[in-house]
């Protein structure tokens, strides 16, 4: 018997009929013989209703903060899910119980809409499961120190559920989704675009960080972090599928390169449309600098990404970097408000209409000229680059948002993503 976790996205549980089908789908895992927990989502758009309503009643304004009561707007949309997916399961003949996650406890810091899970008390979970139990836990949320209700962030199911793996020494996580595995890109972008049976784990990071939304980046450190076996899935495929075959499908993310992975170089090409650029013009070029100007944005709870200095003149540089397009009008604000009366900069300028487009693969680390090579492919489509970053296994560029669709479907084919693995 193995204690198996799955976790359904909001797609997968739109509607009754789809929760009907999660629930078959799960009862056929139970009965194998597996001690089941299930991290569901809110059903499809149940999450931007509740958020429209707050919006409607109280437009953002600088300055304002709802986010305590947004948590506790937000949540009740996976309370809502689970309920409904333990009911379904004992329609199906299963004993089941729905938990949400302040009664699990899924402790977390206290950063509204945004927190970061601190640890996961399991006992409750593990005395359902002896007693032949199937435990539902809401995903997305948890619980601060001082009682208050708190979520993880857009996505934040696929967190809860590799933490709740991870805790309980789950034998697998399975993510299913409406899409049946991780892909070379989004081929909604790129129609050639192939699935991949195997990423690893590096790979699946930097992927998820660059913009993938198949997975949330913090749910695939987790995996990393606690050696979380995570398969991605669909959960679209016949609820009666053979279990065997069903474990066997979709995209696996594995800790360990085999010698297949090395003849590709790139594995992949992730793009993001949510960034913004901000650029701080005329500082001054002295150390310490970075800190001031980046220190008020961590300060403020906005993620940086890219970052460029260029070369100073006369004792001035531009400071650029971009940060998601939702924090821009509030970076844009603090520096104002903040660093550019204290550094005497010249100008604080933005563009919101960029993206980052880049190609991943642990290949890149034996193999050189693939940065160039990348580089001229773009030239070649007359698309400028206005930012880089790299690590040993990705390229990322900063380009004019309305090349996105060109510059990933040019790079696909240049590097062959189009072609069957060998």
């Amino acid at each position: 018997m193995a204690l198996i976790v799955h976790k359904y996205g909001g797609t997968s549980m739109g509607s009754t009929e789809r929760i009907r089908n999660v629930a078959k789908r799960v009862a056929k895992w139970a009965r194998a013989g597996h001690q089941m927990v299930v991290v569901p989502s809110a059903m499809s758009g149940e999450t931007n209703r509740l958020l429209g309503l707050a919006k409607e009643l109280a437009p953002p304004k600088p300055g304002d903060d709802h986010n305590r009561e947004l948590d506790m707007l937000a949540s009740t949309g996976e309370q809502a899910s689970s309920a409904l997916l333990a009911i379904a399961l004992q329609a199906e003949g299963m004993q089941a119980v729905s938990y949400a996650g302040w009664q699990v406890q899924v402790k977390t810091d206290s950063a509204f809409t945004k927190a970061r899970i601190e640890s996961i008390d399991d006992e409750r979970v593990r005395a359902d499961l002896d007693a032949g139990k199937v435990v539902v836990v809401t995903g997305f949320q948890g619980v601060d120190d001082a009682g208050n209700i708190t979520t993880l962030g857009r996505g934040g199911s696929d967190t809860s559920a590799v933490a709740i793996a991870a805790a309980m020494k789950a034998h697998e996580c399975l993510i299913y989704t409406d899409v049946d595995g991780v892909y070379t890109t989004d081929p909604r972008v790129e129609p050639d675009a192939r699935r991949l049976t195997t990423v690893s784990f590096e790979e699946m990071l930097e992927m998820a960080s660059l913009g993938s939304k198949v997975l949330q980046i913090r749910s695939v450190e987790f995996a990393g972090k606690y050696k979380v076996p995570l398969r991605v899935l669909s959960s679209f495929t016949p609820w009666d599928i053979d279990i065997k075959e069903e474990a066997r499908s979709g995209t696996l993310i594995t800790f360990e390169e085999d010698e297949n992975m090395e003849q590709a170089v790139v594995s992949g090409i992730a793009f993001n449309r949510d960034e913004a650029k901000i650029s701080v013009l005329g500082v001054p070029d002295k150390p310490g600098i970075a800190y001031h100007i980046l220190g008020a944005i961590a300060d403020a709870n906005i993620e940086v990404d890219v970052i460029i200095q260029n070369l100073s003149k006369d004792g001035r540089t531009d400071f650029s970097f971009t940060v998601h397009r939702n924090d821009y009008a509030k970076a844009v604000d603090l520096l104002k408000a903040k660093v550019l009366p204290t550094l005497g900069a010249a100008d604080i300028v933005g563009d919101t209409k960029i993206c980052k487009v880049s190609i991943v693969g642990i290949g890149m680390r034996s193999h050189v000229g693939v940065a160039s090579n990348m580089f001229r492919v773009l030239s070649e489509e007359g698309i400028n680059i206005q930012m880089i970053s790299t690590s040993e296994i990705k390229t990322s560029v900063v380009i004019d948002e309305k090349y996105m669709e060109l510059a990933v479907r040019a790079l696909h084919k240049a590097f062959d993503l189009d072609q069957p693995a060998a």
